[in-house]
C-alpha cells in the first residue's frame, strides 16, 4: 500500500523531516541494502588484499593503479545523466496517476441526464456505471500485476461481476488481435443512443454531453495503455545504468587508502571505512533506486498506485451515485445564515486567533503618501481647471516657429484651416444657437456669426503681411439628412426582444 506520510510534514519545523528517517517501509533503506552491503563487502576485501595479501611489488603496482582509478573516475558524467533521467522518470509518473481512470464525473453526467425512477431506468444508469467499470478493469488488468493476480481470466471478471455471460460471448466473439479494452465503451454509446430514442436522455445536449464525459475516461484508458506500450527508451536507461556502475568500479580502486609512509598526495590518512565513499554510494545509488521504482508505478513495490483499491472504490461509489442517490434530494431549508447580511461561519478556540488578522486587500494598500504628493498636477503648467484650455489644442500642436510669426505659408493655411473647421451652416446654427432668431441686420450678441472671434484663434488682419493670394473655401455646403430606416417589424419569437420594446408594447 501507499506510503503516505503528509499529516507529518504539515507544520514546518525545526528537524521536521528527521522523524520520516525512521520509516523502513516505502524507504531508501530497503530499497538499497543489498547494494550497499555488497559494494561494501567488495570494497573491503580489496582492502584487506591490499594490506595482507600483495607483495611490496604487487603494492607498489595497486597504489599506482588506485592513483589513476581516482584521477579518472570523475570523467563519468554521474550527476548530469542521473539528474536528468530521474526527472524524466517523475514527470512520467505523476502523468501515470493523471490518467488514471476516474468515473466520479461520468457517474454524475449519468445521474443527471438519464431519467427514469423505475426499474428500467434504473437498469439503463447501472448498466451503463458497469459498462464504464469493466473498461477500466480490462486496461488496469493489462497494464498492473496486481490486478492481473486479481482477475486473471476473463472468468473471474464474469465471476466478479464487471461482465455477464451474454456479454463475455459478444467479448470473445469479436475478431480482433489486438487490446479490446475499448469494446465496453463502445456498448456505453449503443445503449445511450437507444436510451435516447426510448426518452430517457430527454435531449441531444444530454446525450452530447455524456458522450463527451464518456470519452475523456476513454482517453485516459488509452493513455494508460500507450505509457505500457511506449516505455523511455532503452539506451537512456541502459547509458544510465552503466554510468552508475562504472563509476562505482572504479570508486573501489580509487577510493582506497594507501600507505601513508609512501607519500603519496592527498593519502597521508588511512582508515578502514570509507565514510564519504559510502555516502555518494548511498545518494547516486538511491538516486538510481528511485527511477527504478518509479519508471513502472503498476507493479507491487510498496510506493506503486493501489490499483485494487481504486476498483473497489470507483465501482462502488459509481453504482451508488447512479441508483440509489438518483434523485435522493433532502427537503429544502433556509440555512443557517439566511436573514445574516455579513455570513461568516464560526471558529473554534484554536482556531479564535485568525479572527483578529485582518483580509488581504492588495499589495499595494498599506502604501502611504504625503499631502502634498496626492494633489494632482495640471499638464503643461496650465492654471486653469481640466478641461478648459482644449480650444487651444490645434495652436499648441503645431511649434510657434519664424515662418509662422511672420506670416508664412503655413501660418496662412492654419489659419484658413481653421476657419474652414469653424463654418457651419445656417441650419444647424439656428437649431443649436439662441440667437437664431435676431431680427434680420442685428448683430448676435451670442458671438456665434465668427467663432474665431470668441476663442481669440484668429489673428488681427492688420499683422498679417500680404502675400500670395490663396483660394479662399467657399461657404460650406449644408448638412444632407439622412433619411431615418423605416420601422423595424416584430422579431421572430426565437430571438430575445430588445431592450425597450417589452415596456413600449405594455404602453
Amino acid at each position: 500500500m501507499t506510503v503516505t506520510y503528509t499529516a507529518r510534514v504539515a507544520n514546518a519545523r525545526f528537524g521536521g523531516f528527521s522523524k520520516l528517517l525512521l520509516l523502513w517501509r516505502g524507504s531508501i533503506y530497503k530499497l538499497l541494502w543489498r547494494e550497499l552491503l555488497c559494494f561494501l563487502g567488495l570494497y573491503m576485501a580489496l582492502s584487506a588484499a591490499y594490506r595482507f595479501v600483495l607483495t611490496e611489488e604487487q603494492k607498489r603496482y595497486f597504489e599506482k593503479l588506485v592513483i589513476y582509478c581516482d584521477q579518472y573516475a570523475s570523467l563519468i558524467p554521474v550527476s548530469f545523466v542521473l539528474g536528468f533521467y530521474v526527472t524524466l522518470v517523475v514527470h512520467r509518473w505523476w502523468n501515470q496517476y493523471l490518467c488514471m481512470p476516474l468515473p466520479d464525473a461520468l457517474m454524475c453526467v449519468v445521474a443527471g441526464t438519464v431519467h427514469g425512477r423505475d426499474e428500467r431506468g434504473r437498469l439503463y444508469r447501472r448498466t451503463l456505471m458497469r459498462y464504464a467499470g469493466l473498461s477500466a478493469v480490462l486496461i488496469l488488468r493489462s497494464v498492473s500485476t496486481a490486478v492481473f493476480k486479481r482477475f486473471p481470466t476473463i472468468d473471474h471478471v464474469v465471476e466478479a461481476g464487471f461482465m455477464t455471460r451474454e456479454e463475455r460471448k459478444k467479448f470473445e466473439n469479436l475478431n480482433s488481435s489486438y487490446n479490446k479494452y475499448w469494446v465496453p465503451c463502445v456498448w456505453f454509446s449503443n445503449l445511450a443512443a437507444q436510451a435516447r430514442r426510448e426518452g430517457r436522455i430527454r435531449d441531444n445536449s444530454a446525450l452530447k454531453l455524456l458522450l463527451e464525459e464518456l470519452t475523456v475516461f476513454r482517453g485516459k484508458c488509452g493513455m494508460l495503455f500507450h505509457y505500457d506500450w511506449i516505455s523511455v527508451p532503452l539506451v537512456y536507461t541502459q547509458v544510465v545504468t552503466i554510468a552508475v556502475y562504472s563509476y562505482f568500479l572504479a570508486c573501489l580502486i580509487g577510493r582506497q587508502f594507501l600507505d601513508p609512509a609512501q607519500g603519496y598526495q592527498g593519502h597521508n590518512l588511512d582508515l578502514c571505512v570509507p565514510i564519504f565513499t559510502l555516502l555518494q554510494f548511498f545518494f547516486y545509488a538511491g538516486w538510481l533506486k528511485v527511477a527504478e521504482q518509479l519508471i513502472n508505478p503498476f507493479g507491487e513495490d510498496d510506493d506503486d498506485f493501489e490499483t485494487n483499491f481504486l476498483i473497489d472504490r470507483n465501482f462502488q461509489v459509481s453504482m451508488l451515485a447512479v441508483d440509489e442517490m438518483y434523485d435522493d434530494l433532502a427537503m429544502l431549508e433556509k440555512d443557517l445564515y439566511w436573514d445574516a447580511a455579513e455570513a461568516r461561519a464560526p471558529y473554534t478556540a484554536a482556531t479564535a486567533f485568525l479572527l483578529q488578522q485582518p483580509s488581504f486587500q492588495g499589495s499595494t494598500f498599506d502604501i502611504t503618501l504625503a499631502k502634498e504628493d496626492m494633489q494632482f498636477q495640471r499638464l503643461d503648467g496650465v492654471d486653469a481647471p481640466l478641461g478648459e484650455a482644449h480650444g487651444d489644442f490645434l495652436q499648441r500642436l503645431l511649434p510657434v516657429g519664424a515662418g509662422m510669426a511672420a506670416g508664412g505659408l503655413l501660418g496662412r493655411r492654419l489659419s484658413l484651416l481653421r476657419r474652414k473647421n469653424s463654418c457651419v451652416s445656417e441650419t444647424s446654427t439656428a437649431a443649436s444657437c439662441a440667437c437664431a432668431g435676431a431680427p434680420d441686420g442685428a448683430a448676435p450678441e451670442c458671438g456665434c456669426g465668427d467663432p474665431l472671434l470668441d476663442t481669440g484663434l484668429r489673428e488681427p488682419e492688420s499683422e498679417v503681411p500680404p502675400g500670395p493670394e490663396l483660394p479662399i473655401p467657399g461657404p460650406a455646403e449644408p448638412f444632407t439628412t439622412v433619411p431615418m430606416p423605416a420601422p423595424r417589424g416584430p422579431a421572430p419569437p426565437w430571438l430575445p426582444s430588445p431592450i425597450g420594446e417589452e415596456e413600449e408594447s405594455l404602453a
